[in-house]
C-alpha cells in the first residue's frame, strides 16, 4: 500500500503574522499578561465596593500630571512601532532600525515618568488595600514598559550590528505586536487607577 506524500519544500522558511510559531507564543504571552493584570483590576473593583470613601480618608485622589504625559507618550509611541512593524516585513534594515530608535526613547520617557507616577499615588504600597492594589497594578504595567523597553534594546543592536537573518524580522514584527499591548493596556490602567478614584 502506497502512502501519499506531500512535498513543502516550496513552503517559505520565514512567514509573518499568525503563520509564524513565535506569533503564536506572544499571542499566549499577551493572553496571559491580560489575564494578571485583569485579575488585579478585579481586585480594585472589589475593594471599591468594600469602601465608602474611595480612596480611603487621608489620601488625596492621584494626581494626573505625570500620568497624562505617559498616556501621551505610549499612545504616541504606537505610530513609530507601526513603521518598525512595516519596516521589518519588507526586511527594511536600516528604515526599521531607525524607526525602533525613535520607540527606545519614548520607552525611555515612559520609564522616567514612573517615578513621578508612584508619587502622585499619595500613598505608599503598605498603607492599606488601596495602597496595595494601586501600587501591583501600577507595578506590573512599569514591569511590561521595562521589558518591552530592553527588547526594543536588543534588537535595535541586532539590527545595526548583526549578524542579521530573515528569521529576525520575524522578531521584530512580534515585538511590535508586544508593544501594541503595552500602550494599550496603559489606557485601562490609566483609566483604572488615575480616573477611577475620582469617578469610581
Amino acid at each position: 500500500m502506497r502512502r501519499a506524500t506531500l512535498d513543502v519544500s516550496a513552503l517559505p522558511s520565514v512567514v509573518f503574522g499568525a503563520r509564524a510559531p513565535i506569533w503564536w507564543g506572544v499571542v499566549g504571552l499577551l493572553l496571559i499578561e491580560g489575564t494578571a493584570l485583569a485579575l488585579v483590576a478585579a481586585a480594585y473593583l472589589y475593594l471599591r465596593l468594600n469602601f465608602e470613601a474611595w480612596p480611603p480618608p487621608g489620601t488625596p485622589p492621584p494626581r494626573l500630571g505625570a500620568a497624562t504625559a505617559d498616556l501621551v507618550v505610549l499612545l504616541a509611541s504606537v505610530l513609530p512601532m507601526a513603521l518598525v512593524d512595516r519596516a521589518a516585513r519588507r526586511e527594511a534594515r536600516r528604515p526599521a532600525w531607525l524607526a525602533l530608535l525613535v520607540v527606545i526613547a519614548l520607552g525611555a520617557v515612559s520609564l522616567a515618568l514612573r517615578i513621578p507616577e508612584f508619587h502622585a499615588l499619595g500613598c505608599r504600597w503598605d498603607s492599606h488595600a488601596y495602597g496595595s492594589v494601586v501600587w501591583t497594578t501600577l507595578g506590573m504595567h512599569t514591569a511590561h514598559v521595562l521589558t518591552s523597553t530592553v527588547e526594543n534594546v536588543l534588537l535595535a543592536a541586532l539590527l545595526l550590528a548583526g549578524p542579521l537573518e530573515r528569521k529576525h524580522y520575524v522578531d521584530v514584527h512580534v515585538n511590535a505586536l508586544y508593544w501594541y499591548f503595552v500602550a494599550g493596556t496603559w489606557t485601562l490602567v490609566y483609566a483604572l487607577v488615575f480616573l477611577g478614584a475620582r469617578w469610581l
